[in-house]
């Protein structure tokens, strides 16, 4: 059966179940075993999977192998056919994933004799629309890749002489840096992703359409095609940059796009400020024939668009809007940034957005005393009945009633929390990476009553008092799963790349486990049904 979030596995004659969530340009595909364990010569799952309209079916490739009988292994990414999934979930992105129609996925058990010949199982099949746009017509989720440093990224646009072709080494070089690269279109729309499509269409549009007026209130502009979309768009834009630190130094690129945004836009459409302590947020706001606006952790900037793991969403919702609005014109005739001249306004209270069948609220930092919204967010997490997943950058800065709550749930049973910060947070185990600049929590994903709250709002203290922010909390379960998929997405991608440092370190090449020879041995799902953690993750997606 199938629906707008989920598609299940309907074989009933197959040993395991399978559940495929609906993401945003990505499937994660959840397995479990019906009854009891596996048998001791499983050894994981082959995914494949058929573009809508297609007639035939292509293999998910592992970039793992069994070793071979003189116990080295194929350095290369083999059909999953050949090198099984040795794992429970798997986040996938297809090809095509804009493609109208059905994905159908076919997942396979595979199963190794004693003399290491393999062989199928009964599969489990599920067919899910995809469609890019989460809610299409009033809401998009969507990310960047991220991954510069991924083996991926390595394969398609080379190591790290690409990188130092398609980025500039320091940010101060944005404005006036051109990439030397040999695709560098392919490679910066790969690694921009959904994300880096959006905020270019919507600014395209914008400047399409002579009776559009844009809001633009940003901390970081360093990017040069976003600059030379918001100097065409003249004396209709109004935009607020921030100022605070190395933004506010002469010959800053915010400072440069500043002064060109001067002669284009007109000086009085220009402001410079950073509130308490920064101007933070990366919103945009179009009021004209297709009202549209922008929030999220996507700076503008090479490092936000192609190196860093963020969020940007879009709202096509003329309410929505004019609070965008709003809160911009609050920004802007605040040139000083006094943070409690903005936080006694309307803006920095909840507001729904009035979207079409969504629950959606927005609140603009900062707050003050009595509106803060830390503690109720806090709050929120430990009433969390069924699962926590988050990509929290600074989490490690900003110990409190965040970290204290999310730390609180690992000791509840039942409970799967599962994230990463951009460093190792004391008393939180998971995962960390250093270009993960998401802000997002999301409660209780697979519950009716599944949120997520994300935005430019780094939920600590400084984010609710001092700087300005945008935070918005979504009661949705298709909003909730994308935000989840892409907090496991990337979990697992940050714990493999541990795994490969620690191999290295030690000398050792990673590998599949082939099935046990003696009975001492263990089989490489083992974990799974020892492990509470593993056990819950098995049962939660799968």
């Amino acid at each position: 059966m199938a629906d707008a979030l989920q598609s299940v596995g309907s074989n009933s004659a197959a040993l395991f179940s399978l559940r495929v969530h609906r993401g945003d340009g990505m499937v994660l595909l959840g397995m479990n075993w019906k009854r009891g364990t596996p048998s001791r010569d499983f050894v994981g799952f082959a995914i494949e999977y058929r573009e809508p309209g297609g007639d035939r079916f292509f293999a998910v490739r592992n970039r793992l192998a069994f070793p071979g009988v003189d116990g080295g292994v194929n350095p290369q990414t083999l059909s999953s056919k050949v090198s099984p999934i040795q794992l429970f979930r798997w986040v996938h992105f297809p090809r095509n994933a804009h493609l109208e129609g059905r994905f159908i996925y076919r997942v396979t058990p595979m199963f190794m004799n004693s003399r290491g010949e393999l062989s199928e199982g009964k599969p489990q099949t599920a067919a899910l629309e995809l469609r890019r746009e989460t809610w299409p017509g009033r809401m998009n989720v969507s990310f960047t890749r991220g991954f510069v440093s991924s083996q991926a990224f390595v394969d398609r646009y080379g190591g790290k002489d690409a990188v130092r072709e398609l980025l500039p080494g320091r940010a101060e070089d944005g404005l006036q840096f051109v990439s030397s690269h040999r695709d560098s279109e392919g490679a910066l729309e790969w690694m921009g992703f959904e994300a880096c499509e959006v905020l270019l269409r919507v600014l395209d549009e914008a400047i399409a359409d002579p009776t559009a007026r844009v809001y633009a209130v940003l901390y970081d502009l360093n990017e040069p095609r976003l600059l030379e979309r918001y100097c065409q768009l003249g004396s209709r834009l109004k935009i607020v940059i921030d100022d605070d630190g190395s933004h506010g130094a002469a010959d800053s690129p915010e400072s440069q796009a500043a002064e060109r945004l001067r002669v284009t836009a007109g000086a009085s459409n220009v402001v410079r400020h950073h509130m308490g302590k920064l101007q933070h947020n990366k919103l945009i706001a179009v009021d004209g024939k297709n009202p549209v606006c922008i929030c999220g952790s996507t700076n503008h900037s090479w490092r936000g668009l192609y190196v860093q793991n963020n969020h940007l969403v879009l709202l096509r919702c003329r309410s929505a809007v004019k609070i965008f609005v709003a809160a911009a014109e609050r920004y802007f005739g605040n040139p000083g940034g006094r943070p409690g001249a903005f936080s006694e306004t309307d803006s920095a209270g909840w507001s729904d957005l009035k979207l079409r069948g969504i629950d959606a609220r927005v609140t603009f930092s900062p707050h003050s005393k009595q509106n803060a919204v830390l503690s109720e967010i806090a709050a929120d997490i430990s009433s969390a009945t069924s699962s926590v997943l988050f990509s929290l950058a600074f989490l490690y800065q900003t110990e409190g009633e965040i970290s204290r709550a999310i730390a609180g749930l690992g000791k509840r049973r039942g409970m799967f929390c599962c994230g990463v910060s951009d460093k190792p947070v004391k008393g939180l185990s998971g995962g960390s990476g250093i270009r993960m600049h998401h802000k997002f929590v999301v409660l209780d994903f697979d519950k009716p009553t599944a949120r997520v709250y994300f935005g430019s709002y780094n939920f600590s203290k400084a984010a609710d008092g001092q700087n300005g922010e945008n935070l918005l909390l979504v009661r949705d379960r298709r909003v909730a799963t994308s935000f989840a998929i892409e907090a496991l997405r990337i979990y697992d991608h940050y714990q493999f790349r541990v795994k490969q440092l620690q191999a290295a370190t030690a000398q050792r090449v990673l590998q599949l486990k082939p099935s046990p020879v003696t009975k001492s041995e263990r089989p490489w799902w083992s974990d799974w049904y020892t492990e509470k953690v593993r056990i819950r993750d098995r049962e939660l997606f799968g």
